[in-house]
């Protein structure tokens, strides 16, 4: 199961060096000109979470198999890419293909790093991604439109849905306003995702401030939160430039770095989290001498779902699922502790697995 967050924004903001330092490779050519990233650059990278070395830990495992995200480093847009300026149409493709976007947003001042737009601006420069979006989303609407008046009239019933969730877009992205503020009731939203609407998709802001600026941020970073806030949205801040220098240090040497430079950790963990928690997943693991592993569902998923998320046997032939809550794990120092104190529940088809619950399945071959 692939969870995809696409790294977005004006030329020049960071989005390269970000997406180096993500996948800890030079894979995203980092430099001071537009376009230098012209295909997307896709990466794996590992999700951040302490309790998989505590579930190490208490079962003495031999290997430590982390969940991971996907991040694709897409080329810098800019104003007009919606007409194909630049190289808009490529872009806005590779766009549509991700789960989530993570925008960088310049916060940072350097007379050496030309902007695209000649000023630092973030308001304006989150208003020119997102004005692109929605003009590709109104012109793709606006031709679909006229196919599915056609299927509607006749006895397409998923034509008429679809024409009817169009409509409700429409207004919307005509008024500037982002698709993803369509009402929609929750068993529309599959046939919704199906439009491919760019500006449905969850956002991350991602603030690339100075390195000064690293802990708390700054005058600009505050202003994204706060429309992050108001939209419902997500930020963090960062800066991409510790963190490329963080990327390529000896692990034993890193501590003391971000000591130094006022960070309890990498601020890509937090970017990694954030983009975790923007997609709706949670984490189950899977626990034993030979390995502890993390798994990815989305919230919500029901036992025999997350199991086919090893295996589609598993699903298939799922019987019940062993399960054990985190703390109980824990603080009972392990499976056989949790059995003993009756912590240790059989779950069946109905169960919705919880971030954190450690599980076996039993399953029919």
């Amino acid at each position: 199961m692939g969870f995809k967050c696409g790294i977005v924004g004006l030329p020049n903001v960071g989005k390269s060096t970000l997406f180096n330092a993500l996948t800890q490779t030079a894979a995203a050519q980092a430099a001071n000109y537009p376009f230098c990233t012209i295909e997307p650059n896709v990466g794996e990278v590992a999700v951040p979470d302490p309790r998989l070395d505590d579930l190490v830990r208490i079962a003495s495992s031999k290997e430590k198999i982390p969940t991971r995200l996907t991040f694709v480093d897409i080329a810098g847009l800019v104003r007009g890419a919606s007409k194909g300026e630049g190289l808009g149409n490529q872009f806005l493709a590779n766009i549509r293909e991700v789960d989530a976007i993570a925008h960088v947003v310049r916060c940072f001042t350097d007379g050496d790093v030309t902007h695209v737009e000649g000023k630092v601006d973030p308001a304006a420069d989150i208003e020119t991604i997102e004005t692109e979006l929605m003009l590709a989303d109104l012109d793709s609407l606006e031709r679909r439109a006229v196919a599915l008046e056609k299927k509607a009239k006749g006895a397409d019933k998923e034509a008429k849905e679809s024409l009817d969730l169009v409509n409700r877009a429409l207004p919307l992205l005509r008024e500037g306003k982002p698709a993803r503020l369509v009402e929609r009731k929750p068993d529309e939203e599959k046939l919704f995702q199906s439009l491919g609407l760019m500006t449905a998709k969850p956002v991350l802001y991602v603030c690339n401030v100075d390195e000064s600026d690293a802990d708390k941020g700054n005058a600009y970073s505050d202003a994204v939160f706060a429309r992050a806030k108001a939209e419902g949205a997500i930020a963090v801040v960062v800066s991409a430039k510790i963190e490329s220098e963080i990327a390529v240090m000896p692990e034993a040497d890193q501590a003391e770095f971000l000591e130094a430079v006022g960070l309890t950790e990498p601020g890509l963990n937090r970017v990694i989290r954030a983009g975790y928690d923007l997609l709706g997943l949670v984490t189950y693991f899977t626990v034993g001498p030979k390995e502890a592993r993390a798994w990815t569902i989305t919230k919500g998923t029901r036992a025999p779902g997350a199991a086919g998320v090893i295996h589609s046997d598993f699903e298939k032939g799922f019987i019940r699922a062993e399960t054990i809550a985190f703390k109980d794990y824990t603080t009972l120092g392990g499976e056989s502790g949790a059995r003993d104190a009756g912590k240790l529940r059989l779950e069946g088809k109905d169960y919705v697995v919880q971030d954190g619950d450690v599980l076996h399945f039993r399953f029919a071959n």
